[in-house]
């Protein structure tokens, strides 16, 4: 299957040349020059991929990510001209996937998107399906449930679950969760993991807090029951 890159930037010059690479590339590409139209086209078109702008008319990046955090299977890559790490937790509390700096390379960006879609797509255990606890865990549709109610993910809060209930009681540092989840030397650094926990545990309510455990000065661990 062709997959599905959308490019929100209101600078044509930078947009239409990188819309071009990814056809190039052999995707099915979209492109738009504002928030609102790159909010909209994401329902619409669903990709698997957006390289979203940061300061775009009508609605910023920061917002159709806030917009758009129910996703489950759509990664955002921010692209923004700042370059200050706090512009760059804002776009991952915001539920971005990844974070680019203009000017940039374009065989980077292609890169990253590959990376990315290389882990919404990867192989699953062999199991269908995790539980532990109160929470159940389906791999291939990649859906998430809290004592039977369904909770959206973004691909990467469904990675680092994944990764955590995979292997409970285990202990992983913040540079393993940065190296097996994102897969390359990120940006934000294992800062990253800690925004990306913060959100998981919210959004999984009370089982979070309880099972997806801070080990001081070390990392994170999932246990198998309320302590």
């Amino acid at each position: 299957m062709t997959k599905r890159i959308l490019i929100a930037d209101d600078e044509p010059g930078i947009a239409n040349p990188i819309s071009y690479a990814f056809r190039k590339e052999g995707y099915e590409v979209e492109t738009v020059y504002d928030g609102q139209a790159a909010f909209d086209k994401a329902l619409s078109f669903q990709p698997h991929v957006m390289v979203l702008d940061v300061m775009m008319p009508k609605m910023t990046g920061y917002e159709v990510c806030r917009k758009l955090d129910n996703r489950s299977n759509m990664g955002i890559i921010l692209l923004t001209v700042k370059n200050d790490i706090v512009d760059k937790i804002v776009g991952l509390e915001m539920g971005a996937d990844d974070y680019m700096t203009k000017p940039f390379d374009l065989r980077e960006l292609i890169a990253r998107v590959k990376a990315l879609l290389r882990r919404l797509e990867k192989k699953e255990p062999e199991t269908e399906s995790l539980e532990l606890g109160p929470l159940t865990v389906h791999l291939q549709l990649r859906t998430v449930f809290v004592e039977g109610n369904s909770v959206e993910l973004t691909p990467k809060e469904f990675d680092l679950l994944v990764l955590l209930l995979s292997h409970p009681e285990r202990v992983y540092t913040r540079d393993e969760l940065l190296d097996a989840v994102w897969g390359m030397e990120y940006a934000a650094g294992t800062r990253t993991v800690d925004i990306h926990m913060q959100r998981l545990r919210k959004k999984l309510g009370y089982s979070g807090q309880r099972m997806l455990l801070t080990v001081f000065g070390v990392g994170y661990k999932a246990v198998g029951k309320a302590p």
